[in-house]
């Protein structure tokens, strides 16, 4: 770890099919607090044995110090070192012969806030966008400040309608921000839902995953 890259040697779990056979891949980015044997669990929920499936490991266990909604800058180095760690698993995907049209971004909770935003921010053709119980970083979204195309990737955003941890407006906010950036948006609210994931989520990702890998 560096005081400027603190997740720079982000170490990373892996399970399902090997890369070079796989039909599509899937990273899974963790909670606050959780890790990433805790997401990869998500791998057999899911139960696609022909996806590769990538979690990496927050140092300390959290990508970013501060509450999602705090300006940018008080999470800084962290987020971008963060968006670095996405930034080379798909790279690494890329060059074991999955690009990114054939890889899933998804996460929970902390880890949901840093797929929204690294495909908001990074928007190209992706094989899926999957964002459980989190939503865009930063103190203010106005669509107006994303740019770019998601060239109709399918992305789910799904939350409790009374998340502790999750304001319903970012929740809205997020799925207007995808949309606007040409995804095919699915978002869901859960009347009186905890923090936390549901059957109904693991069936959209399971839909997702199989639009990706052919059936």
């Amino acid at each position: 770890m560096s005081a400027t890259d603190p997740h720079a040697n982000a170490p990373v779990l892996t399970a399902g099919a090997e890369m070079k056979a796989a039909k599509a891949a899937m990273i899974l980015l963790h909670g606050r607090g959780a890790s990433a044997r805790d997401i990869i669990g998500l791998a057999g929920a899911i139960g696609r044995q022909d996806v590769a499936y990538v979690a990496p490991q927050a140092t300390g266990n959290t990508w970013y110090p501060h509450r999602f909604l705090v300006p940018r800058v008080e999470n800084q180095p962290h987020l971008d070192s963060a968006h670095a760690v996405v930034a080379r698993l798909l790279a690494m995907l890329a060059a074991q012969g999955l690009p990114a049209e054939k890889v899933i971004l998804a996460g929970f909770s902390q880890g949901a806030s840093l797929a929204s935003d690294h495909a908001a921010r990074n928007p190209r053709r992706y094989g899926g966008v999957i964002v459980v119980s989190g939503g865009l970083i930063g103190d203010r979204i106005d669509v107006a400040d994303f740019w770019g195309s998601l060239a109709g990737t399918p992305a789910f955003v799904g939350c409790s309608d009374v998340d502790p941890h999750i304001p319903v407006e970012r929740v809205r906010q997020t799925a207007e921000v995808l949309e606007a950036l040409g995804g095919a948006v699915t978002l869901r609210l859960y009347p009186g839902m905890g923090h936390t994931i549901n059957q109904d989520e693991i069936a959209v990702a399971q839909a997702i995953v199989d639009g990706v890998r052919g059936g």
